[in-house]
C-alpha cells in the first residue's frame, strides 16, 4: 500500500513540474504567433536573380 501512495505522489509532482512548465511558456510568449511563420513562408520577399542558372541551360 506505501508504494501506491509513494508512485501517486511521484505523478502528481511530475504532473505539477510540467504543468509549471506550460504556464512559464505561456507567460513568456512561446505561443503568441502560431500562424505566422506558416504563411511566411508562402510569401516571396526575395527578387529573382536573373544571371542565377539554376535549371542547368547555359544560355550565353
Amino acid at each position: 500500500m506505501g508504494i501506491i501512495i509513494l508512485l501517486l505522489l511521484a505523478s502528481i509532482g511530475i504532473a505539477a513540474l510540467f504543468l509549471g512548465g506550460f504556464i512559464w511558456a505561456l507567460k513568456s510568449g512561446q505561443y503568441d504567433d502560431v500562424e505566422g511563420p506558416a504563411h511566411r513562408i508562402l510569401f516571396d520577399d526575395g527578387t529573382i536573380d536573373e544571371t542565377d542558372d539554376r535549371d542547368g541551360n547555359n544560355n550565353t
